[in-house]
């Protein structure tokens, strides 16, 4: 069912304004229009800002399917949570957001619904160029399920920073971008981000070796 469909059942009779004045409306006017429950008010914002959507959306889950099925989640939650938008920032920038956030979702269960990725399956069964032994693959395999856990404890907007750059590979530009930030900021966040996972990578090395000589004191 498409968005449309959703929001009109839900307006019932409150449409008043026409599709064509709709069309003329900045986007503030149409927030304001559908705050008070025109529904071709939301309409216009979906025509307006789906196709942006749809490319941020894509760019992260590299899935056609999923990034129109992060889309529709998007419009989705931005319709039923409008009344939360404060208009402090732009509505493109939140609508992104919201985008942004549902296309990581999809990203990070497909990634929980599969054991090992790709690489790690080439790898295990012998197919890569240069298949590494058993021991290292379970080595590798555990560092990636290590960092995921780590970048998982960031804050919400230094984890959305280093999964867009270091796991979906998408420029300081292309994020700053899709989160209506400079690039500088972009940079800044993934700075950060990156020396909480150092600390964090530094702080659990340190507990591993504390257990090991615990261990020997207890055997000894």
């Amino acid at each position: 069912m498409s968005v449309a469909r959703v929001i009109s059942g839900h307006q019932g009779d409150s449409r008043n304004f026409t599709s064509d004045a709709a069309e003329f409306l900045s986007d503030e006017a149409l927030v304001a229009g559908a705050k008070m429950g025109h529904g071709s008010c939301f309409d216009e914002l979906h025509e307006r800002h789906r196709e942006r959507m749809f490319r941020v959306a894509r760019r992260i889950t590299r899935h056609r399917e999923d990034a129109q099925d992060a889309v529709q989640e998007s419009f989705l939650s931005a319709f039923v949570h409008l009344e939360k938008f404060d208009e402090r920032a732009k509505f493109s920038t939140w609508l992104t957001r919201i985008a942004i956030n549902a296309a990581l979702m999809k990203v990070r269960k497909n990634r929980a619904s599969r054991s090992v990725g790709v690489e790690d399956a080439l790898d295990a069964v012998g197919l890569s160029d240069s298949a590494p032994n058993p021991e290292e693959t379970y080595a590798r395999t555990e560092q990636k399920a290590a960092l995921r856990d780590a970048i998982a404890k960031l804050r919400p907007r230094l984890q959305n920073v280093v999964e867009l750059h270091d796991l979906r590979e998408n420029s300081l530009h292309e994020i700053a971008e899709a989160l209506g930030i400079s690039v500088a900021a972009a940079k800044a966040r993934l700075f950060h981000a990156r020396a909480a996972l150092r600390r964090a990578a530094e702080l659990k090395a340190r507990r591993s070796v504390e257990l090991m000589k615990s261990s020997f004191r207890i055997r000894g």
